[in-house]
Order: structure tokens, then C-alpha cells, then sequence
């Protein structure tokens, strides 16, 4: 009897109980994948146990044993672990899935979904102005240029693409603040934040995850506390979280943070710090009373995450080493004020304590360079490309942001190895890799970048787990898992249980990173399997030829 006709032919009650997924799974006993003799690794902070997972579709439909008169494929995973895939929930991939849409520096640490749109800008709303900024900055070797200006209209360019992983976005206070005011640094009117609440509910509703700021960046760096408490009120009640880039991560770190919590609770909605640090060797010492900060504020009722990558260099743009009033109105009034002699005379005060916090110039590497006039100074360190040019550090970095237009990073060896192990440690942290999807050869694979594209989360297991002993590997799978998505509100993904999505990853215990500061561009090794939804992204080490990568949006 077909299972249309087993309905009609039942009370209501049985008819219920046709539609149930235990019905279903009663009658279809298909099973697509056996995982069999691994250990698993829930996500859940639970101990591994030695058993099956079985996966039908999309969904992961038992664990256990099962008949294998049902199974099409018995995946042998004995020695190996299967845990959830790792969720990269401070990503910068956003349009180069478009360039490579393997996502392959990603694949290859285990990763199989991500979250965009951070550190306050996202790829939309754009206003056409905003548009061609985004192009403007687009290497021309991408080969795809910025067609849309809603986050539908993104959603449909990216749906038609089709991508490895599995992605949702926040929309950037940044953005926001550039959709309605432009660059220039001036206070939002009633009318202004009214405009830039309207635009937040309209892409909630449209998908988006919640509001993220990055306050060292113009030029939502010019909103007030009071602002942008205003625009993210909007979401008081939902859950969805404040994302933040701070305003400091070295000398004014307390008070940052401060601020952060003031802006969520004035909201009324979680906070969430991103790549929390203690930025300089003079602030090192802060440590304690930042973690103070943060017990009171969760005390006081806050629910306060935050997220960090397991290295202790960042990576940023090198205009970031210039202050603020400097990049006020975009690139073009930037050069003008670094030609001034006396504005940039003030300018070198503010950039010489910068590096004052930091150490020394040398603690400034010179990752990434759009052109290919300066591309051999990629990876060099700055005193030494002061040296090659016969000038000071300081007119080394001036001649490279003009020459280059500002589209220059920089890593920066700012951070203590203790620091580093307590904020991973911490229960509240996840790893996250603040890093973009990249590739060994092609487009992507440009420049000298920052290791964590390459190797974020493989490394917290061999060198923070293995190596430190900083949290048990249960532990620190939790935090790649379950708990980002809790974080993220991702339903049904970060664990290994009944009917959640088959995203999985299978490596061996000895997995570990290879990139280094020095020779960035390598995969990592030790992951065996990974699938996305069902779909083998990585089979026996190689990757496949498969997108199944969806879009994930709020409801």
C-alpha cells in the first residue's frame, strides 16, 4: 500500500502517527552512510564513546548499530574520531566564495559552516556608492564584481553559485551607519538612527543573524555609545546578539569592554566580544581585571561570549596603525591628510605610541599587498622594508599606504602566550579563526596571509589540547560545535545526535596545522571525511568535486 493511500485509509490519530518520523524511519530503513568504529565526539562536552553514526539525506537519523542490509555505504572509521564540523563563527570569507567556492584553507581544518558580515561590515544593505567602493576594492584577479545592494539579492547570487560550507551573515553597525550617513564623522540624528533601525529589522527579517560593530574601523567607529545602543534596541528581547570589534584592545581595553557591556544591556540583548585580546606587552598585565569585568557583567545578568583564534599575532589593515580623524571620509581625504606635513606630523605621534604598545616596528609583518608593484615586500617585516627603500619605519609605512591606496595588511605579534591559553580556556570562549576561506594555488591564494587561514582549528587541538593541556579535547570540541551555534542560534547543527544535520568531520587524533607565519599557504593534516549536509566535501583526504553548502537565515 502506497503511504498516500495508508493515510486516507486511517483515523486521524494513526495518520499522525504515519507522518512521524518514526514512522518514517520504520518504513524507510535506507541508511546512506554508516560511520562505523569510530569514536565519537558528540559536541556536547560529553566523554567520547566507541560506536556507529548513521546518516540518511541531510540528517544524521541514529547512533548505535545498525543492520547493514540497510546501509548503501559503510564508511570504516576505526582509530579515527567523528565529531560535529567545526563551526567558524568570526569568519571574513563572505564574497570570496565567489572567487573559490571549495572554500579549501576552510575545508581542510574540518570547518563546515561559517558566519559573516563581522567586525561591523557586511555585504549589505549597499547604497550604490557603497557598491563601487566594494568593487573598487575587489582585485581585479577575483573575476566577479558586486551586483547586488539587498541581502536578497546576495542570498539569490550565492544560491546560484553554490558553495562547500554552510554560511549565515550579520549585518555590520558599520554598514548601517555608511548606508545612512555616509563616511564622514558627524552624530546621527533622530532621523538618522530611526533609518538605520528600519534597515536592521528589514534584514533580520530578510536572514541575518544580528548586529556586529567594529569600532577601530570607520566609520562605525564615529557612532556613540548611545547610538548604537539606539539602532540594536530594536532587537531587545529577540536574542539575536551585539557582535563587537571594540574600540580597544590594548590601552583602553577595560574600558572598552565596559562599553561593549553597557551597549548590550542598554539593548537588551546577549553580547558576544570578538578575537578578545590583551593587545601590547604594557597591557599584558590587564588580564585579571578583564575577566573580572566580565564574571561581574555575567553576574549582573548579562549573557556575555566571546570568541578568540589560537595564535598570539592579529591581523588587521595596516591603516589601523594610523589614528581615526586620519581615515575620516575614505581613502582619498586619507592620502590627502598623510601629504599634509602638519597633520601628518600629529598623525606619527599617535602611530609612534602605537608601536610603543606593541613593543617594537619590528613586531609589524606586512601580510597582504593588492598590487603587484610592492608584492615582493609580502611577508617582510617593517624595518626591513624600511631598510630596502633607505628610510625610517614610520615613512616606510606612509609610502606603502599611499602607493598602495590603504589596501595593505599587516600582522601584528601583539599578545602574551599566557593570555592566549587563559581566554581559550575560558569557559565563555570559542575558537573562531577572524580569518577568510583560501587556497594553495589561484586567486586566493595572494599575498602572505595570517596562518589562522590555514590552520585556526586543528591547531587548537594539537598545540592547545596535545600540546598545553589548556582544556580536555571534548572540551575543546564544544567549543568549535555546539557551542558557536548556541552562540550563532544555528538550529539542529554544531552536535552529533538525532535529526541534526550530517555535518561531520573524521580525523585522526595526531591532526595538526602546518602553516606558519613565515610559510602560511599549507593544509593541514589529519582530516579524513568531511561532510556537509549529507554530501562528502572530503573523502579519504581529497576533496570532491561537491557545493552542498546552504544559506542559513534567521527566523
Amino acid at each position: 500500500m502506497k503511504r498516500r493511500d495508508f493515510i486516507k485509509k486511517t483515523s486521524r490519530a494513526t495518520a499522525a502517527f504515519a507522518l512521524s518520523p518514526l514512522w518514517y524511519s520504520c518504513k524507510d530503513r535506507r541508511i546512506d552512510y554508516l560511520f562505523s568504529g569510530g569514536h565519537i565526539i558528540d559536541g556536547t562536552g560529553n566523554k567520547s564513546i566507541l560506536t556507529d553514526v548513521a546518516v540518511r539525506g541531510d540528517k544524521i537519523v541514529g547512533i548505535g548499530k545498525f543492520e547493514l542490509k540497510d546501509v548503501i555505504n559503510v564508511i570504516d572509521i576505526k582509530g579515527k574520531l567523528i565529531t560535529p564540523g567545526f563551526i567558524d563563527i568570526h569568519s571574513h570569507t563572505d564574497t570570496k566564495l565567489l572567487v573559490n567556492p571549495f572554500a579549501e584553507s576552510k575545508i581542510t581544518q574540518g570547518v563546515t559552516t561559517e558566519m559573516y558580515g563581522m567586525d561591523g561590515d557586511s555585504v549589505a544593505p549597499l547604497t550604490d556608492e557603497m557598491r563601487d567602493s566594494w568593487n573598487e576594492n575587489i582585485p581585479e584577479y577575483y573575476n566577479f564584481k558586486v551586483t547586488w545592494h539587498t541581502l536578497p539579492e546576495f542570498f539569490e547570487v550565492m544560491k546560484r553559485n553554490k558553495h562547500a560550507v554552510n554560511f549565515g551573515t550579520m549585518i555590520g553597525q558599520g554598514s548601517l551607519r555608511d548606508y545612512v550617513i555616509g563616511k564622514s564623522d558627524r552624530p546621527a540624528t533622530k532621523k538618522d538612527i530611526k533609518k538605520m533601525q528600519q534597515l536592521l529589522e528589514k534584514t533580520i527579517e530578510e536572514g541575518a543573524w544580528g548586529i556586529s560593530s567594529g569600532l577601530e574601523y570607520t566609520p562605525g567607529s564615529f557612532a556613540t555609545t548611545e547610538e548604537i545602543i539606539e539602532v540594536a534596541s530594536v532587537l531587545k528581547g529577540t536574542n539575536y546578539p551585539y557582535v563587537t570589534h571594540m574600540r580597544s584592545e590594548g590601552d583602553k581595553l577595560i574600558e572598552a569592554v565596559e562599553e561593549a557591556i553597557q551597549i548590550a544591556k542598554g539593548a537588551g540583548i546577549p553580547l558576544h566580544i570578538s578575537h578578545l585580546k590583551v593587545e601590547g606587552k604594557r597591557n599584558w598585565h590587564k588580564a585579571d581585571l578583564l575577566f573580572e569585568t566580565i564574571t561581574k557583567a555575567e553576574k549582573g545578568g548579562l549573557q556575555i561570549t566571546f570568541d578568540r583564534y589560537p595564535y598570539i599575532a592579529y591581523n588587521t589593515g595596516l591603516s589601523n596603525l594610523f589614528p581615526l580623524w586620519a581615515r575620516e571620509g575614505g581613502t582619498d581625504k586619507f592620502l590627502e591628510r598623510l601629504n599634509d606635513k602638519d597633520q601628518l606630523s600629529e598623525i606619527k605621534k599617535y602611530t609612534d605610541d602605537k608601536i610603543a604598545m606593541l613593543g617594537e616596528w619590528n613586531s609589524v609583518l606586512i601580510a597582504s599587498i593588492q598590487s603587484e608593484n610592492n608584492s615582493e615586500l609580502q611577508g617582510k617585516r617593517l624595518p626591513e622594508i624600511a631598510d630596502i627603500w633607505d628610510i625610517d619605519p614610520f615613512t616606510a609605512a606612509v609610502r606603502l599606504i599611499k602607493e598602495e591606496r590603504a589596501r595593505v595588511s599587516m600582522v601584528g605579534f601583539g599578545m602574551s602566550e599566557e593570555n592566549t591559553k587563559r581566554i581559550l580556556a575560558h569557559p565563555n570562549c570559542v575558537i573562531a579563526s577572524d580569518g577568510s576561506a583560501r587556497e594553495m594555488h589561484g586567486p586566493l591564494a595572494k599575498g602572505n596571509p595570517h596562518p589562522r587561514n590555514y590552520g585556526t582549528f586543528p591547531r587548537a587541538i594539537s598545540y592547545y589540547v596535545h600540546k598545553h593541556k589548556i582544556v580536555s579535547l571534548t572540551e575543546m570540541i564544544k567549543k568549535m560545535t555546539s557551542k558557536p551555534a548556541e552562540i550563532a542560534g544555528f538550529k539542529n547543527r554544531g552536535k552529533i545526535a538525532e535529526d541534526y544535520f550530517a555535518d561531520l568531520v573524521i580525523f585522526l587524533p595526531s591532526i595538526h596545522d602546518r602553516a606558519t607565519f613565515e610559510k602560511p599557504k599549507q593544509y593541514c593534516q589529519g582530516i579524513y571525511h568531511l561532510f556537509t549536509n549529507g554530501q562528502p566535501v572530503i573523502f579519504d583526504g581529497k576533496r570532491k568535486n561537491n557545493l552542498p553548502g546552504t544559506i542559513l537565515k534567521s527566523t
